[in-house]
């Protein structure tokens, strides 16, 4: 059994606590219950003692599903990017919008993994290729501040918006009107505190082999399967020869 269920913003019914911790916990009891290989798809960054309520609720997911399936494997991916993400999308969606792009925690490092090889570790892992009972990270190939993310989505997209730095202190101010805004255009104040922390695998998933490399994945980057997708947002479409 494989959940895959998440949100990045609550609204409604659809809290944090009821999707990535509840609703992780009755996926897992309902494996158990079965006797079936389970596998979860968390975050890197879940961490009970986060000031971020998204990540609280991811490892209290974690939690429920060991406590439920010991043997379960978990895959902690960082931010994951393909055709349909609400990440590199959402960027080029707002370049081509506005003249002006804010720039939050530009500093901020992550390690962008391919929707594909996360499908890949996860049918992996049903397949018994996975160590059960262990947890994973998994990155892509390259660690980028949100700064060089936002410049290679720019650069793929030709779109040539000024980048303003936004304070953490200001983008929270912005995000409390912004988190009731449809679409693109919503932040949250819990994806602020996202922002301020790193996103990559740790030396100690390394050391230990739980990661995309583990698996025998080799990782494709941002740069090779982003212009595959991206390609609409520029100015004249697809076949655009890049401007000077």
């Amino acid at each position: 059994m494989i959940n895959l269920v998440g949100i990045l913003a609550e609204g409604g019914a659809q809290s944090f606590d009821a999707v990535q911790a509840k609703g992780a916990e009755t996926v897992a009891k309902a494996a158990a219950a079965i006797g079936a290989r389970m596998v979860h798809v968390s975050a890197i960054g879940a961490d009970a003692e986060s000031p971020s309520a998204y990540a609280r609720a991811k490892a209290a997911g974690e939690q429920a599903v060991i406590a439920a399936v010991p043997s379960a494997t978990i895959f902690r991916p960082s931010v994951v990017f393909g055709p349909e993400d609400q990440f590199t999308n959402r960027f080029a969606a707002l370049a081509r919008m506005s003249p002006v792009m804010p720039l939050i925690g530009g500093e901020t490092k992550m390690q962008p993994v391919y929707v594909g090889d996360v499908a890949t570790a996860i049918a992996d892992a049903v397949d018994g290729k996975a160590k059960a009972g262990a947890t994973y990270e998994l990155g892509g190939p390259e660690v980028l501040t949100m700064r060089e993310i936002i410049e290679a989505i720019l650069e793929i997209t030709d779109r040539k918006p000024m980048l303003v730095p936004l304070p953490f202190g200001l983008a929270r101010f912005k995000a409390a009107f912004l988190q009731f805004a449809p679409g693109m255009l919503k932040l949250t104040p819990d994806q602020v505190t996202l922002l301020q922390r790193d996103n990559v695998v740790s030396e100690a998933a390394k050391a230990a082999g739980l990661t995309l490399e583990g698996l025998g994945i080799a990782a494709d980057s941002l740069e090779a399967i982003a212009p595959q997708y991206l390609w609409r947002f520029r100015p004249q479409g697809q076949f655009q020869r890049k401007s000077a």
